[in-house]
C-alpha cells in the first residue's frame, strides 16, 4: 500500500462542510427558519447581461482553448488600469497574473517566497485555508496575537519581535476573513516598513477590497515605486462579480516573481480557466455601476447588522465587522465555541462557525458571514443571540 504525504495527512480538513453537515438533512419550520452565517458567498447572482455576454464567448472555439499562463493580456491590463484608478497609483499589466481564485493565488505566492522549512508570520484568527497550506508546504506559520482591544487589527510591534533567520513574509488580510476587520492604511504602511526593513514579502489580500465601508482609499502602498521589492498584493474576482463557482483571482507582483511564479502556474493548472477571465474582464469593462450598488448593498447590510447587534440584552458583543464578516464574543465563558456554534444551529437554527477554526485561543468567538443575509433578517439574528444568551446561562 502507498504512503499519503506525512504533511497532508496531518491537515484537519476543511471546516465548512463539517459545518454544513450540522444540518444535513435537516428541515426548518417557518417559524423559525434557518439562517445561513457559514460561508462567504455573494446573496445574489451575476447579472443577466454578464450570463448571456459569457453564453455567446461559450460558442466561440477560442473559448475551450488555453489562455496564456499569466492570463488573458486584456484582462490583466484591464485590472492593472482598475488598481491603479483605485489606488491612484501605477501598476502594469505585466505586473499582473490571473490565477484560478484567491485561494490558488496565495498557495502560488507562499510557493514562490517560502520553502520546506521556512517561516511565514500568520495573524490570528486566520483564514483557515491559509493555515492548511502553509502546513501543507512544511512551512511553520507563526502566529501574531489576535487583539480584540485593537478591533482585530494586528500590532506591528508584535511582528517584529517575532521576525528570525527563516521568516519569509507576513500575510495580511484586509478587510479581514474571519474578523471583517478594516486595517487602517498607517497600519498596512507600518507592516510594509518593517517587512521592506527585513526583506520580506508583505503578502496582503484584499479580496473584499470592493465592500470596504467607506469609499477611501484603503492604503498607500503602491506609492512607493520600489513597491514590487515587497509587497505581493492578492485579489479576487469571485465576490465583486458574483463568480465564485469560476475561479478567478490575480497576483499583482513584480515581474520577475510573477515569472518564477508562471513556473508553478503552468504544472498546477497551465492558465485560470478561460470563461472565469472572459466574466472578469467583461466585469471590469461593463459592470462599474452594478459594482458599486453592489458596494452599497454590502455597507446597507453591514450598518443594518450593527444596528440589531447595538441591543442591550444581547450577551455577545461585536468585536468587529466589516465587508462580508462579523467576530463576536460570546457570552459563556469557558464554553468551547464549538459547542456554542453547534447549539446555535440545534437549537436557534443559526449555522455560523467557531472561532476554533480561525486558530488556536479563538474559543471565546463566532465568525458570522452576512453577505447573503438581507438587511431585514438582521433583527432576528439579534433576536435568536439574545434568546440563547438568556436561556442557556
Amino acid at each position: 500500500m502507498y504512503r499519503v504525504n506525512t504533511l497532508l495527512a496531518a491537515v484537519s480538513p476543511p471546516p465548512i462542510a463539517e459545518a454544513h453537515g450540522w444540518i444535513k438533512d435537516r428541515r426548518f419550520p417557518d417559524s423559525l427558519p434557518l439562517i445561513d452565517l457559514a460561508q462567504a458567498v455573494p446573496g445574489y447572482p451575476p447579472p443577466n447581461e454578464l450570463a448571456l455576454h459569457l453564453g455567446s464567448v461559450a460558442m466561440l472555439p477560442a473559448a475551450h482553448r488555453y489562455t496564456e499562463i499569466e492570463g488573458i493580456p486584456a484582462l490583466r491590463e484591464a485590472l492593472a488600469a482598475d488598481i491603479s484608478s483605485v489606488y491612484g497609483a501605477t501598476v502594469a499589466g505585466g505586473q499582473v497574473m490571473i490565477t484560478a481564485g484567491c485561494n490558488q493565488a496565495f498557495c502560488l505566492a507562499v510557493m514562490a517566497v517560502a520553502g520546506a522549512g521556512d517561516e511565514v508570520i500568520l495573524p490570528l484568527p486566520y483564514y483557515f485555508n491559509h493555515r492548511m497550506w502553509l502546513d501543507m508546504q512544511g512551512l511553520r506559520a507563526v502566529h501574531l496575537p489576535f487583539r480584540p482591544e485593537r478591533g482585530g487589527v494586528p500590532d506591528v510591534a508584535d511582528a517584529a519581535r517575532l521576525i528570525g533567520p527563516r521568516t519569509r513574509a507576513i500575510v495580511l488580510v484586509t478587510p479581514n476573513n474571519p474578523t471583517g476587520a478594516v486595517y487602517p492604511p498607517s497600519a498596512l504602511a507600518a507592516f510594509h516598513a518593517l517587512a521592506r526593513k527585513h526583506g520580506l514579502a508583505l503578502i496582503v489580500d484584499e479580496t473584499y477590497r470592493d465592500f470596504l465601508p467607506a469609499d477611501e482609499r484603503a492604503h498607500g502602498l503602491f506609492d512607493d515605486p520600489d513597491w514590487h521589492g515587497t509587497l505581493i498584493h492578492l485579489y479576487s474576482f469571485s465576490k465583486v462579480f458574483s463568480l465564485t463557482g469560476h475561479r478567478v483571482g490575480a497576483i499583482v507582483a513584480g515581474t520577475k516573481l510573477i515569472a518564477e511564479i508562471a513556473k508553478a502556474m503552468d504544472c498546477v493548472s497551465i492558465c485560470a480557466p478561460r470563461l472565469g477571465q472572459e466574466a472578469a474582464l467583461y466585469g471590469l469593462g461593463h459592470l462599474a455601476d452594478w459594482r458599486r450598488a453592489n458596494t452599497g448593498l454590502m455597507r446597507e447590510r453591514l450598518g443594518h447588522l450593527r444596528q440589531a447587534l447595538a441591543r442591550n440584552d444581547l450577551g455577545y458583543e461585536l468585536v468587529s465587522a466589516g465587508a462580508y464578516f462579523a467576530y463576536l464574543r460570546h457570552p459563556f465563558a469557558g464554553e468551547p465555541a464549538a459547542r456554542i456554534a453547534r447549539r446555535l444551529a440545534d437549537e436557534q437554527n443559526i449555522l455560523c462557525l467557531p472561532g476554533s477554526m480561525f486558530g488556536p485561543g479563538q474559543d471565546a468567538f463566532l465568525r458570522f458571514a452576512f453577505a447573503n443575509v438581507e438587511a431585514d433578517i438582521m433583527p432576528a439574528i439579534a433576536e435568536r443571540l439574545a434568546q440563547s444568551a438568556a436561556a442557556w446561562r
